[in-house]
C-alpha cells in the first residue's frame, strides 16, 4: 500500500491536467502527503470540464472517525473489494472516481534486509495519475472532500513486487495512462470501471532509494538555555 506520495505544484497541475485551485481559499498543499494531508485530486466537474480541488488523504479522515472507535486507515482502497466495504462502498457505487496526481509515491524496499523508503515515478519523469475516490464531508466549515487511492495486487510485477516486507502479498497503485484519464472520470458504471485495473508497464518506471531524513532529537533543558544565551537581537 502506498501511504505517502508528492503532489505536482500548481503550475505543473494546471500545464498537465488543465485544473486550478484557488490556494486563496484553500491555502499550499504540501510538498509530501501523508494520511489526513490535503492534497490535489481531479474529477469531473459539474460543467464537464476536469476540476481541481484540495482533499484530504484518506476515505475517512481522522477526526470523522467516531470516538470510542479504534482508529483505521483508509489512504488506499483494495479494487477487489472496494465495493464491500462500508468505508468506499456508497462511493464505488455512485463512481465517484478522481485522479490522484503526484510526481511520485513511496514504497518500503527490503532488499538491504531493513526497512528503506524508495521513490517510484515516470521513467521520462512526466506526471503520474493515481485512480482514486472522493467523497463529501459536511462540517461546521463548510462542505469539505476526502479520496482514497485504488490498489491491485502486485505479486508478478517486475518492479513493483520488489516493495514491502517479505512474504506479505505486494500491493500497487492502479496507475492509469494519460489517454485514458478521462474516460475514467467519466465512468459511470463500477463493473466498467475495473476494466482499467491493468499492471502500469514497468519499463514505464523508474525506482531510486530515497529514506526518510532523520528526525531532530528534541532538545535538552540545558541545549535550550545555552541556545538562548547566545542569542543575538538585532533591532
Amino acid at each position: 500500500m502506498c501511504v505517502n506520495f508528492r503532489p505536482p505544484d500548481p503550475a505543473l497541475l494546471e500545464a498537465v491536467m488543465g485544473v486550478v485551485i484557488d490556494l486563496h481559499d484553500s491555502g499550499f498543499w504540501r510538498g509530501e502527503t501523508w494520511k489526513d494531508y490535503p492534497a490535489p485530486i481531479v474529477r469531473r466537474g459539474a460543467d464537464g470540464q476536469r476540476e481541481g480541488l484540495l482533499a484530504s488523504y484518506g476515505m475517512v479522515p481522522r477526526q470523522r472517525i467516531p470516538a470510542g472507535v479504534r482508529p483505521f486507515d483508509t489512504m488506499n482502497a483494495r479494487i477487489e473489494t472496494v465495493g464491500q466495504l462500508r468505508s468506499f462502498s456508497a462511493a464505488w457505487q455512485h463512481s465517484q472516481l478522481c485522479l490522484v496526481p503526484m510526481t511520485a509515491f513511496y514504497e518500503p524496499n527490503y532488499e538491504s534486509g531493513k526497512a528503506v523508503r524508495w521513490g517510484i515515478g515516470a521513467a521520462d519523469g512526466s506526471l503520474l495519475a493515481a485512480a482514486g475516490l472522493w467523497r463529501a464531508w459536511q462540517t461546521d466549515a463548510g462542505l469539505q472532500h476526502s479520496f482514497t487511492q485504488l490498489t491491485m495486487n502486485a505479486d508478478e510485477h517486475p518492479l513493483m513486487r520488489r516493495f514491502h516486507r517479505p512474504g506479505e502479498e505486494k500491493r500497487a497503485l492502479i496507475l492509469l495512462p494519460q489517454a485514458e484519464w478521462d474516460e475514467w472520470l467519466d465512468c459511470r458504471n463500477p463493473e466498467y470501471a475495473r476494466s482499467f485495473v491493468r499492471p502500469y508497464p514497468a519499463e514505464q518506471l523508474r525506482a531510486w532509494p530515497e529514506p526518510l531524513a532523520p528526525r531532530a532529537k528534541p532538545a535538552t533543558t540545558e541545549q535550550t538555555a545555552t541556545q538562548q544565551g547566545n542569542l543575538t537581537l538585532d533591532f
